[in-house]
Formats: structure tokens, C-alpha cells, sequence
């Protein structure tokens, strides 16, 4: 196990009819004046908006509004928030809805207090500085609500791409699994694979002796297998979406990966074609977790076999462990599959004529050298091969 420090203070308020408290744990953490930031139609048809605000009125705690967050979230929406917070003398921002909502909140909480534009912290720099930010999740998958990572879209070329910090780890993060239970299928779907995608990619480490970081991530996995068709089946399951809620939450505050190596390149693999089709994440990553896995398996067979034994239940096949390796991923496969997710480019609605853009993209767009690294270090040839996989 590797060296590591491990903060990550945000208070969660977990349960039934905890966006009531929104105004409360505002005033409790320090904010005076809060930018309330959302995406569309759902937040304001399901009244959760308006309670939101009562919370805040109730408190005495004035308010700005911006929605218009979309999946895939904008850099255009994120350089209006900032200068409305500027214009407003915000000092809080207050995130309602899923990842998307959250990341852009992040952003624009890191480029107010920023002088430059706040694209470097997406072209890597470290954020250090930020305005508090607190969320209210609608919906179980990126993790946002614990962590210190965002992912934004920058119009200009189309770059998807990260940023990271303690900084923009949430105040505080209220968890209402009722709140998702209006969900689509496809969007817990959805939700579901990101989650499952977050914590392979936590799996998938160059690091030796890690078991206590390695049981977190097979319980947690064994956790969506058992919980994701429950609460497809079943949509008002309100165990089944709390516990669906918590491992999201759990696979991507970063619990699971310290003292470890860690992935990440399914997830960049994905933003190319989230960035080029708008397609969701989730279903995205349930195209490409599987054809990336395939072509890096033979960097180490056994940590494959492991999560197919531990995980999927495979047997151990000694002579010949690629075998088991093989048949985790097809595993993996088929469950995606079973709740719903795409299984190749054309369900996807992905082309393989723009396969030379996106490798240009990811391997060259935005700085880039040429290549990606994670698990192991992959060229623009054999991110190509491994798009190719996903016809």
C-alpha cells in the first residue's frame, strides 16, 4: 500500500425529506447569500425547487437562481454563473440535481475566487480555493455529492475533461433517496454503471497488498449487482434506491482508492464519446468498460481473475486464468446489458468513421501528449483499437 492522505469533510443529512433542512445546514455553514444551481424541468415539476427555496426564505437567506444544466455540462453556463456571483456577492452555492448540476457548481464555486479563466483547472491545475458549495442529489451515480472531482465540457473544441481539489468537496451533501425514485429506468440505468465504473476503475491498480481497499470495492460491487435489478424492477424500492444511493456516494469520495494506483482511462475513453454524441455517461462508460477491459487484460490476468472469482462468482480456472479473466468481463457485460445499458457503437449511436477524431481528441486535444495512462499507458493506436472493439 502506497503513502496517502485522506480528507473529506462533508456532512451528509441521509433520509426522507432532508431538502427541508436545506436552509438550515446553508446558515450552519457559513453562507449568507446563495446561487441555487439546477438543471431543467424535473427539480421545478416535482416542487423540490420550492421547497428548496421555503427552506431558504425560512432561514432568512436571500437567493439567486441559474438553471439550464445539461448532462454533459457546458463551460458557457459555468462563465455565466461565475459573473452572476460576482454581480450578486454570492458566497454560497448550493447544487439541487444529479452529477451534471453539481459539477458546474463546482466549477463556477472555483472560478469566482479565481483571477484567470477558470479552464486551467480543467487543463490541470489544482484547485486550491473555492466558494462552499452544498448539494442536493436527485439521482445515485457520479459521486459527486462527496468528492473533490469535476467533470466539465468546454464548448470551444469540445473537451471534456476533469478537475480536482479538496476544495470543492461539498459542505454538505443532503441524500433523499426518495427524490429518485421518479427516475427513468434508463437513467438509474445509467447511474448504476457510473457508479460500477468508479469502482473498477479504483479496482484496476498497479499497487500490491491493498485487500482492505480491494473488499470495500467487491462489496460495493456486489452491492449494485444485487441492488440494480431490484430497483429496475421496481422503481419506488426505496431500500433498494438508498442503498444504490450510498454506494454511489462511497465509490467515488475516494475511500476506496487510497494507497493505491487507480485507472481512470475507460472514464477518458467515455468523454470522447459523451463529448461528440451527448450520449449519457453511464451508457457510455457500459460500451466502453467492457472493450477497454478486454484489451488491457493481459497487463495483469490475475487482478481480473480476482474480481471475476470474488465478484461475479466465476470459478478459478488455474491452468488458464485468462479464462476467468475473460469470462468476469463477459459477466460484467451481461449485466449491463440485463438493466438496460447500450452494448456496442451502434446502440450507442456512436459512428466508426469519427474514430480518428476522438482518438485526436483524447490522446492530443487539450494539451495532451499523445497518450493516456492508468492501469497501463495506452497510444493513440490502441485507444483506436480499443473504440474499435466497441463496433
Amino acid at each position: 500500500m502506497e503513502d496517502f492522505n485522506f480528507y473529506s469533510p462533508t456532512f451528509f443529512a441521509f433520509g426522507k425529506d432532508r431538502e427541508n433542512e436545506a436552509g438550515s445546514l446553508v446558515r450552519r455553514f457559513g453562507g449568507s447569500k446563495v446561487l441555487i444551481h439546477y438543471g431543467g424541468g424535473s427539480v421545478i415539476r416535482s416542487g423540490l425547487l420550492d421547497r428548496v427555496k421555503a427552506s431558504l426564505d425560512k432561514e432568512n437567506i436571500p437567493y439567486a437562481e441559474l438553471g439550464g444544466v445539461k448532462p454533459n455540462p457546458r463551460s458557457g453556463l459555468v462563465y455565466e454563473g461565475i459573473e452572476l456571483c460576482r454581480k450578486e456577492g454570492i458566497d454560497f452555492i448550493l447544487a439541487v440535481g444529479g452529477g451534471s448540476t453539481i459539477d458546474s457548481s463546482k466549477a463556477i464555486a472555483a472560478g469566482v475566487v479565481y483571477d484567470g479563466d477558470f479552464w486551467d483547472f480543467y487543463s490541470g491545475k489544482l484547485i486550491e480555493k473555492a466558494l462552499p458549495i452544498g448539494t442536493i442529489l436527485t439521482i445515485a451515480a457520479a459521486g459527486s455529492e462527496g468528492s473533490p472531482d469535476s467533470v466539465i465540457t468546454k464548448e470551444e473544441g469540445m473537451f471534456k475533461r476533469g478537475a480536482t481539489g479538496d476544495a470543492i468537496r461539498p459542505r454538505f451533501s443532503i441524500l433523499n433517496p426518495a427524490l429518485t425514485q421518479t427516475l427513468p429506468p434508463y437513467q438509474t440505468a445509467c447511474g448504476i454503471t457510473d457508479i460500477m465504473a468508479h469502482l473498477y476503475e479504483r479496482y484496476l491498480t498497479n499497487t500490491t497488498e491493498v485487500e482492505v481497499t480491494d473488499r470495500l470495492i467487491e462489496g460495493l460491487l456486489l452491492t449494485m449487482i444485487h441492488e440494480g435489478p431490484r430497483v429496475i424492477e421496481d422503481p419506488d424500492n426505496y431500500e433498494a434506491r438508498a442503498n444504490i444511493m450510498w454506494a454511489g456516494m462511497m465509490a467515488h469520495n475516494n475511500s476506496c482508492g487510497v494507497g493505491r494506483s487507480q485507472d481512470w482511462t475507460s472514464h477518458d475513453i467515455e468523454h470522447e464519446l459523451s463529448a461528440l454524441y451527448d450520449c449519457a455517461h453511464g451508457a457510455g462508460l457500459a460500451v466502453t468498460l467492457p472493450a477497454n477491459f478486454t484489451y488491457v487484460m493481459k497487463h495483469n490476468v490475475m487482478r481480473f481473475a480476482q474480481a471475476a472469482v470474488r465478484v461475479w462468482g466465476c470459478q478459478m480456472d488455474f491452468a488458464n486464468p485468462e479464462n476467468t479473466a475473460r469470462a468476469g468481463i463477459e459477466a460484467l457485460r451481461r449485466f449491463f446489458k440485463s438493466i438496460g445499458m447500450p452494448g456496442n457503437f451502434e446502440e450507442l449511436g456512436a459512428k466508426e468513421e469519427d474514430i480518428p477524431k476522438m482518438v485526436e481528441s483524447l490522446c492530443r486535444g487539450n494539451g495532451r501528449g499523445g497518450s493516456i495512462s492508468g492501469f497501463t499507458t495506452l497510444t493513440e493506436e490502441d485507444c483506436a483499437n480499443i473504440y474499435r472493439l466497441m463496433i
